[in-house]
Formats: C-alpha cells, sequence, structure tokens
C-alpha cells in the first residue's frame, strides 16, 4: 500500500483534500497542527504534499529531512504566496514540484501521481469534484475572511487587482 501525507493548516483545505485524493490502494495522514521534520519522515510515506506556510512553520523546513532520510519520496511544495524566491529555494532544497494555491486539482494530482498513474485515473473517477473555478471561489473567500473583508488587502495578498477582486466576489458562487 503506497502512503501519501499531506500538511495543511487550512482544515477545510485539508478536508476537502484528504476527500478528493482518498481511494483504493493509498493510505493517507494529514497534519493540521505544528509537527516535526522528524514526525514527518517517520510516516515512511511515498508523497509528501507540504504547505509552504504551515502554523508558524515553513514547509521548506521539512524537505531537507524528508530527501535525506526518504530520498525516493516525491515532495510538492504548494502556497497561496507563492515567490520566485521560495519556488527556486523549495527546488534547491530537493521539493520536485512548487504549486500555487488555488490549485487546479488535475494539476495537483498529474504532480502527485503521474500522468498515467492508475491513482490520478481513480481520483478523476471520484464525483463530488470541486472545479478549479470552485476551487479559487473559495481560496477568495478564506482569503478576504483572513483580511476581515478589506477588499484592497485581500487583493494585495492575492496579487490582483483591486477591481478584478470585486467583479469575481460579484459572481455567485461557481457551481
Amino acid at each position: 500500500m503506497k502512503k501519501l501525507v499531506i500538511v495543511d493548516d487550512d482544515v477545510a483545505l485539508l478536508s476537502t483534500l484528504q476527500r478528493r485524493l482518498s481511494q483504493p490502494g493509498w493510505q493517507l495522514s494529514c497534519f493540521s497542527e505544528p509537527v516535526s521534520a522528524l514526525q514527518l519522515a517517520a510516516q515512511q510515506a511515498d508523497l509528501y504534499l507540504l504547505d509552504l506556510r504551515f502554523n508558524q512553520q515553513s514547509g521548506l523546513e521539512f524537505i531537507v529531512v524528508l530527501r535525506r532520510q526518504l530520498p525516493q519520496c516525491r515532495i510538492v511544495v504548494f502556497t497561496g504566496y507563492a515567490s520566485i524566491q521560495t519556488a527556486v529555494q523549495a527546488v534547491k532544497l530537493g521539493a520536485d514540484d512548487y504549486l500555487t494555491k488555488p490549485v487546479d486539482f488535475q494539476l495537483l494530482k498529474q504532480s502527485l501521481f503521474g500522468q498515467d498513474s492508475t491513482a490520478a485515473t481513480a481520483a478523476a473517477a471520484e464525483p463530488g469534484f470541486l472545479s478549479p473555478e470552485q476551487l479559487e471561489w473559495e481560496h477568495i473567500q478564506r482569503v478576504l475572511a483572513e483580511h476581515q473583508g478589506n477588499i484592497s488587502r485581500t487583493a494585495d495578498s492575492l496579487g490582483m487587482h483591486r477591481r478584478t477582486l470585486q467583479r469575481k466576489l460579484l459572481k455567485h458562487r461557481p457551481n
């Protein structure tokens, strides 16, 4: 049985990922509370999906220990605070991929399981998937709540123009 470990402090996103990535032949472990790199390595997983900003920790802290103790594992870093600097740093430390939130689920599956993986095919057949538009909407709502409804700060945090954010917020939640 293969094993996937997901590390993210956003409990709602973690729950969604857990539901959408659960599949036969895979064991899933999720962490939303602070954890050490050694605790993660002790999981002996085949795949690790690490949030870049995990509580007061950096997902980058985990990469070196995981790579040293589990050289064959696949490590994917994903973040809502992407920058070229952290992407380069993640890859230099040993990450296999670096994705931004909201992440396109097909891209996430491809990054984790590979294009031809039966696991990716099985996940695609699971009912109840959120579309990229739905994931974006949920991410925007979460960031907006983090900034207490401040449009300017939210737009700045998301890296988009304030008017673009306002147009997106005027639309109803995608079905």
